[in-house]
């Protein structure tokens, strides 16, 4: 049997993923949570009680610790254990920074059951799961020359380009203080390096950034 952590800030979301792990007799659930610091709390807890689940279905969204954060703090505390990514967003932000990072998968909210499914069983195994579209994407990006240009926001950290993708669509500090669940200091540490790693003096040029490079921040 496959006990699974369903990890997902919208209780909706929780039901629908509940209900399609009950479909499949080889799946159980472990256990749920609402948020990033009660996700890695029932993964220290399952270690402790030597009831670890075999995979953690972590949304990228969440508040308090987005996905990618508690997956960096998995990897490092369990880095035996696969993390399925999930996202609404489209695959080109997200896919490969996860996989990066130690994914075990990446799929996207929009999948179907059947996929979900296989994805959990794939990497219960032991193996990695991407689309062939997250394929051509992860392909690409290991895969360009050395001495290729890469763009600039790619020297981003996760933080960062979240902070960056927010600047670019007219929020401002306070707003992204409050989406993110960061003091408004901590929001212009992060502006003021992203100007710098972009090499753009202020927000319309950062926006204008975005909108050059759109193709690959869609």
């Amino acid at each position: 049997m496959i006990r699974v952590l369903v990890c997902d800030d919208h209780l909706i979301v929780r039901q629908g993923i509940k209900q399609i792990l009950a479909d499949a007799s080889d799946i159980a659930l472990a256990g749920e949570a609402g948020n990033g610091p009660e996700a890695v709390a029932l993964v220290r807890a399952g270690a402790a009680a030597d009831q670890m689940p075999d995979v953690v279905l972590l949304d990228i969204a969440m508040p308090q610790r987005d996905g990618l954060d508690v997956l960096k703090q998995l990897r490092a505390e369990f880095p035996k254990l696969p993390v399925l990514m999930l996202s609404t967003y489209p695959d080109r932000q997200y896919a490969v920074r996860s996989l990066k990072l130690g994914a075990a998968g990446y799929l996207n909210k929009s999948a179907d059951s059947e996929q979900m499914i296989e994805a959990i069983r794939r990497v219960a195994r032991g193996r990695l799961f991407v689309t062939p579209h997250v394929a051509e994407l992860l392909a690409g990006a290991m895969g360009a020359g050395a001495h290729e240009e890469r763009p600039l926001h790619e020297r981003l950290s996760h933080r960062e380009y979240q902070v960056f993708r927010l600047l670019s669509q007219g929020a401002s500090v306070g707003e992204i203080a409050a989406q993110l669940s960061l003091s408004p200091n901590t929001v212009s540490t992060y502006r003021a390096r992203i100007l710098e790693k972009t090499g753009v003096r202020n927000d319309v040029e950062l926006a204008l950034y975005a909108v050059r490079h759109a193709d690959l921040l869609a």
